[in-house]
C-alpha cells in the first residue's frame, strides 16, 4: 500500500523561562522526560535511551486505556541547539518520521521549537500536535519547578 502525499511539517514552539542547556538535558535524560513527557491523557512514561548519535531510545506512555511505544534514533545532538532524532509509533503507521528540536536563546529564556517532519496523514499532524504542546507545557512545568508537576506519585531518588 502506498502512503498517502506527505504532510507539511508540523510546527510546535513555546517560550520556557530557563536557560536552553537544561532544557536541551531534560531531553536526553531519560529520567526527565519520564516526568515531562506525558501527553494527554498519559498517566505515567517509561524511558530507555542512549543518548549518544546513532543511539536509540525507547518511551512508552501508559494511559488508561493502553500504553503507546514510541521508538526512535538519535541523528542530531548538537547541545544546547539542536536536537534531532526519528520518531516511530502506532499514530506515524510504525513510518520513520523526524523531529527536530532548537533551541533559541530570547531576553526571557529559550524558545524550544519543535519540527516533526513526514507524518503519514494529516490525523497524524493534528495528534501529534496535541501531543507536543502538551510536552512542552510538561518541559516548561519541569523546567521551571523543582516538584513534579504530574498526575502520578513522585519518583523516588
Amino acid at each position: 500500500m502506498t502512503s498517502a502525499a506527505p504532510t507539511t511539517p508540523l510546527v510546535v514552539s513555546r517560550l520556557i523561562a530557563a536557560a536552553a542547556e537544561p532544557l536541551f538535558d531534560a531531553w536526553l535524560d531519560p529520567e526527565a522526560l519520564a516526568v515531562w513527557m506525558r501527553p494527554g491523557d498519559t498517566i505515567h512514561t517509561d524511558v530507555s535511551a542512549d543518548p549518544t548519535v546513532g543511539g536509540e531510545f525507547r518511551i512508552v506512555m501508559h494511559s488508561l486505556n493502553a500504553p503507546i511505544v514510541h521508538r526512535g534514533t538519535y541523528r542530531t545532538i548538537d547541545r544546547p541547539h539542536r536536537l534531532a532524532f526519528t520518531w516511530r509509533s502506532p499514530v506515524t503507521e510504525d513510518e520513520e518520521t523526524l523531529v527536530t528540536v532548537d533551541f533559541e536563546p530570547r531576553a526571557s529564556g529559550t524558545e524550544v521549537i519543535v519540527t516533526h517532519e513526514r507524518l503519514p496523514h494529516q490525523a497524524a499532524v493534528d495528534a501529534h500536535s496535541d501531543g507536543w504542546t502538551d510536552c512542552l507545557t510538561g518541559l516548561a512545568a519541569y523546567a521551571t519547578s523543582t516538584e513534579p508537576t504530574t498526575n502520578t506519585e513522585p519518583k523516588g531518588h
